[in-house]
């Protein structure tokens, strides 16, 4: 009998510790989470509640690659593949913040990446269209949201400079991605009272966050506060 119950117990203590070890790295990140937003994101002005219950909330760790795990938190971007990154915590939840998005909202996002903007929006909207030019990122992008739950973010994969107009218009509009000039067709595609936050500058000159509120049909910009993205890239031939 003996014989019978001890490989038992080495499996049942196995099963029991792994799940332990399990539990610790989950509450280890949410740790993380909450350091990254009280230290990064709310010591730095962010006040904008929703948004800070957002970050707290996604798992910024399974958005980065594997190797990148243990730096997922950190202040500062990281890179993600196909000469992408995601951004800097404090900038995803600046550029959320400045937008004030509600729960009622239709946004739109230039520029998926690794998919966790458009978490962090999807925490917070009604619905969320998002474009990204790499289709190996929006397909990884899509996986992703889609393991978590996420069934108001639809994910394409094309040029972000002609937005996305069968869904227009938008509540919000947040660009990733920065170009030389705003974009006409996502001024567009903004509602009337809608708001645009874009980084606008060349890859070698200096970039901005400009704002953009559209009232009456016209475009009034903002500029916000130096950034440093990842230039805006085109379809060839376009």
């Amino acid at each position: 009998m003996k014989t019978g119950i001890f490989p038992y117990v080495i499996v049942l203590f196995l099963a029991i510790n792994s799940s332990l070890g399990l539990s610790g790295q989950t509450d280890t990140f949410e740790m993380e989470r909450k350091h990254m937003v009280n230290t990064q994101i709310r010591a730095r002005g962010i006040t904008y509640q929703p948004t800070l219950d957002a970050m707290l909330k996604v798992p910024r760790h399974l958005f980065i690659p594997d190797y990148l795990i243990n730096q997922a938190y950190r202040d500062g971007p990281l890179p993600i593949g196909y000469g992408q990154t995601i951004s800097q915590p404090y900038i995803v939840a600046y550029m959320t913040s400045v937008l004030k998005p509600e729960k009622s909202d239709k946004v739109l996002e230039i520029g998926t990446g690794s998919g966790y903007q458009a978490a962090v929006l999807a925490e917070i909207v009604d619905s969320v269209f998002t474009v990204e030019i790499v289709p190996e990122l929006a397909v990884r992008a899509e996986k992703i949201l889609k393991q978590l739950g996420y069934e108001n973010v639809w994910v394409k994969s094309g040029d972000g400079y002609f937005g996305w107009e069968e869904h227009a218009p938008y509540d919000k509009i947040i660009v990733t991605a920065a170009p030389e000039e705003i974009p006409q067709p996502l001024i567009d595609q903004l509602k009337e009272g809608g708001k645009m936050i874009i980084p606008v500058g060349g890859e070698y000159s200096y970039q901005y966050l400009i704002l953009v509120e559209k009232k009456k049909g016209k475009a009034f910009k903002k500029t916000m506060l130096p950034v440093r993205f990842v230039p805006f890239t085109r379809q060839k031939g376009e």
